[in-house]
C-alpha cells in the first residue's frame, strides 16, 4: 500500500521511537537539497544557520542534536527550526510550548511582513517560511496537549489561511478540535472548504453529519458510506473496538491502511461514540457489502 504524504501527530516534546529498519530520513533534512537546487544564494547568519539545522536533522542523538540547535542559535538568533528541535527534545510539555513560542517569534521576524505579504496564501510552497509554519504547528500540538484547544484552534486557522493548500494536514487536526467541541457550524464550513478533498477524514466525518440530520437511511449517505469504506475500511472496526488500533511506527500513516484509521478514531472517534447509535449504525450498514477499494488518491 502506497505511504501517505501526511504525517501522523506525534506528541510534542517527545520524537517517536522506530525500528533501525524502518527509520526514514527526516523530511526536513531532505530541504537541502531543495535549497541547493532553488539556489537562493544568500550569504546571511540565518542562512548558514539553517544548514546547521538540515545537519542537526540528520543526527540520531538528542545530544548532538541539541548541540547543532545551540550552534545554530548563536549564527543567527532568528534560526526558528533551532527553537523547534530544542522544542522537541524538551523534558515537559510547558517548555516545549514557551520554545515553539520563541520559535514562531524568531520565524516572524526573519520573514517580516515583506515576506508575509509576499507568501500570504502560499506558505510551504516557499522554504523561507517552513521553519514558521513548523514552530505554529509545534506549538499548536503542545497547547493541545497542555488542554489549551481554543489557542490552538486559532493557530490552526491562521495557518490554512497562510497556506490554503495545507500541505502540513493542519485540516484534520482542526476538524477532530471542532467536533470535540461541538461546533457543528464551523464543521460543516470547513468540509465546504475542501469540497474535493476525499480523505478518510472528510468522507467518515460527512457520514456523521448526515446520522445526525437524520439522513442515514439516504442514498446520498449510503453512497457516502460506500466511499467512505472504499477510502479506509478499518475505521468502523477500530472505532466500535473490535479491530485493534494500529500506531504508525515512523511518523508516517498508510493511506487506506489502520494507522491511518487508528489517527481518524483518534481524532474524531470522540463525536462518534458521543452520538447516540452512530457506532452501531456505521458497523452494521457497512457491513452488507465488500469495499470496493479506489484507488488511492493525495490528500493535497
Amino acid at each position: 500500500m502506497p505511504v501517505s504524504k501526511k504525517p501522523r501527530r506525534s506528541p510534542p516534546g517527545s520524537r517517536s521511537k522506530a525500528p533501525a529498519d524502518s527509520i526514514l530520513p527526516d523530511r526536513r533534512s531532505m530541504e537541502a537539497y531543495l535549497a541547493a537546487i532553488a539556489g537562493r544564494g544568500r550569504d546571511d547568519a540565518l542562512e548558514k544557520a539553517q544548514e546547521v539545522m538540515y545537519d542537526a536533522w540528520e543526527k540520531t542523538s538528542a545530544q548532538a542534536r541539541i548541540s547543532h540547535a545551540r550552534k545554530a542559535l548563536a549564527i543567527s538568533p532568528l534560526c526558528a527550526d533551532a527553537y523547534n528541535l530544542l522544542a522537541e527534545e524538551a523534558a515537559t510539555a510547558a517548555e516545549a510550548r514557551d520554545l515553539y513560542a520563541r520559535g514562531l517569534e524568531a520565524g516572524e521576524l526573519a520573514l517580516g511582513p515583506e515576506g508575509f505579504e509576499e507568501y500570504n496564501g502560499h506558505f510551504w510552497g516557499f522554504l523561507e517560511t517552513r521553519p514558521y509554519m513548523r514552530a505554529r504547528h509545534g506549538l499548536a500540538l503542545t497547547l493541545l496537549k497542555l488542554g489549551e484547544e481554543g489557542a490552538a484552534i486559532e493557530h490552526f486557522r491562521a495557518m490554512l489561511k497562510l497556506n490554503p493548500n495545507d500541505n502540513q494536514g493542519i485540516r484534520y487536526l482542526l476538524l477532530g478540535s471542532l467536533l470535540r467541541r461541538d461546533d457543528v457550524p464551523a464543521v460543516k464550513a470547513l468540509l465546504a472548504e475542501y469540497p474535493d478533498e476525499w480523505s478518510v477524514y472528510w468522507l467518515y466525518t460527512r457520514a456523521l453529519l448526515a446520522y445526525r440530520e437524520n439522513q442515514a437511511s439516504a442514498p446520498a449517505t449510503l453512497k457516502l458510506l460506500k466511499d467512505a469504506r472504499s477510502a479506509n475500511e478499518h475505521v468502523p472496526g477500530i472505532l466500535a473496538g473490535t479491530t485493534p488500533a494500529i500506531i504508525s511506527s515512523n511518523g508516517y500513516v498508510t493511506m487506506g491502511g489502520a494507522d491511518e484509521a487508528t489517527e481518524y478514531v483518534r481524532e474524531c472517534g470522540p463525536a462518534w461514540r458521543k452520538t447516540a447509535g452512530a457506532v452501531e449504525w456505521l458497523t452494521t450498514t457497512v457491513a452488507h457489502g465488500p469495499a470496493k477499494r479506489r484507488a488511492s488518491k493525495p490528500t493535497r
